[in-house]
């Protein structure tokens, strides 16, 4: 997890209760840095371990990172009760079992709680209190009918099954069955827990650079970074949408849960925009488009040839995406609802209402580019009929979420 993820997601949950559970198996040292995670974000954690994970990690450095002591026998006598299966689930905004071992899924499967953390399950009152399991196990243990029947069977009695990964065993193997790794469980339960203002709609979302070719090894870009899109989407995923990204030439890995098509040049983003827009509700078009590209690239790369001639460089003009999809047939009907974004470098205002109008979107995000390119933080100008609405100088997953909020507010006719 590299350091600006780390600072997105602090304090997110703060205010939050977090059981997590461990069952027996190699991947309960990533449950150790979940829980570190967990603490960074703002939550507190109880921590709760079958006699299997004792196997792998111990109680002693579980509380240590949770800063709480760790449950592991039903019979535990802290609790004035002795009813600590009640006692956990009722204090719990979630539980996460993470590992959730074959073996403890099956126990779940059918109904068993031979242990506290599978009791505790079973006794969570399942309307309030959500169960997120996040399998670890061999391959070959995944991929069998049984286990695929009873990962069927718990999500039909109310749990949400996390998605495995895909790499080394620690048996050694390669494939399916691998748990997530924590940045990954972080991000899915913070998306789980988030309101959902965004459900049943589709987002299609543009992010990055493009890249006009010269010649083989050289082309004509931008400095755009792609982070403001890639938080977008995201955030717009965490609200309850299928969302939809089309990336520039980036490195950034892609948001969980969110569909990712890479492009390079400004035709191929349009292609791709233009073809996916139809069958989205929202197109948040964030992407530093380039406006021009060289007319003819060459086949070869352009080599000096000592003379001190500068090869001529003919440009034409690339296809407006943003303008092309806001004026189709489901945009003009208001079954598509366009945002665009400009990036300026000075009369920040001035200018996004004129591209506003120019483009003919109901919402314009303005920022300055050149303040912004690259960097964790921005600030943004909205501008729609009513006037200009300034989003504070923040982080960019901060803005994201709350340009989110704003395009869900007047999709749902509720702006004031």
């Amino acid at each position: 997890m590299n350091a600006n993820t780390t600072q997105s997601v602090a304090g997110e949950l703060a205010g939050r209760h977090i059981v997590l559970g461990l069952s027996g198996g190699a991947a309960c040292f990533k449950a150790a840095e979940f829980c570190r995670l967990l603490i960074k974000a703002g939550a507190t954690v109880q921590v709760v371990m079958t006699e299997a994970a004792c196997q792998f990690i111990t109680p002693v450095a579980m509380q240590a990172l949770s800063g709480r002591p760790v449950y592991v026998s039903q019979w535990d006598a802290r609790p004035d009760n002795n009813m600590a299966h009640i006692n956990l689930s009722r204090e719990a905004d979630a539980i996460v079992v993470a590992p959730a071992s074959a073996d403890f899924i099956a126990q779940l499967a059918q109904g068993r709680a031979g242990e506290l953390l599978a009791l505790l399950c079973l006794a969570r009152p399942i309307e309030s209190v959500p169960l997120l399991l996040a399998p670890a196990m061999n391959r070959e243990m995944w991929a069998h009918p049984a286990t695929q029947r009873n990962l069927a069977q718990v999500a039909q009695d109310g749990a949400f099954v996390l998605g495995v990964a895909h790499g080394d065993q620690a048996c050694g193997e390669f494939g399916d069955g691998r748990m997530l790794e924590a940045a990954g469980l972080l991000e899915e339960l913070i998306a789980f827990l988030a309101p959902k203002p965004l459900l049943g709609q589709s987002v299609l979302v543009t992010a990055g650079p493009t890249f006009e070719a010269i010649d083989p090894v050289r082309g004509i870009t931008n400095l755009s970074s792609g982070k403001m899109g890639f938080a977008i989407a995201r955030a717009a995923r965490e609200a309850g949408a299928e969302v939809t990204l089309i990336a520039g030439p980036v490195h950034l890995p892609t948001p969980r849960g969110v569909q990712r098509v890479d492009v390079d040049s400004a035709r191929r983003m349009h292609a791709a925009a233009v073809e996916r827009a139809q069958d989205a509700d929202i197109f948040i078009a964030t992407a530093a488009v380039a406006d021009w590209r060289p007319a003819n690239a060459a086949e070869h790369k352009i080599k000096k040839d000592g003379s001190g001639e500068v090869p001529a460089l003919a440009f034409v003009e690339n296809p407006d995406i943003l303008a092309e999809v806001a004026h189709s047939p489901r945009a003009q009907a208001g079954e598509l609802y366009c945002v665009g974004f400009a990036a300026e470098s000075q009369d920040l205002l001035a200018n996004a209402q004129a591209k506003r109008a120019r483009k003919g979107v109901p919402l314009l995000v303005g920022n300055i580019g050149p303040a912004t390119f690259g960097k964790d933080d921005n600030a943004l100008l909205l501008v729609d009929d009513e006037g200009a609405t300034e989003l504070p100088h923040a982080s960019k997953r901060v803005l994201a979420q709350q340009l989110v909020q704003e395009i869900a507010r007047r999709v749902s006719g509720l702006d004031a």
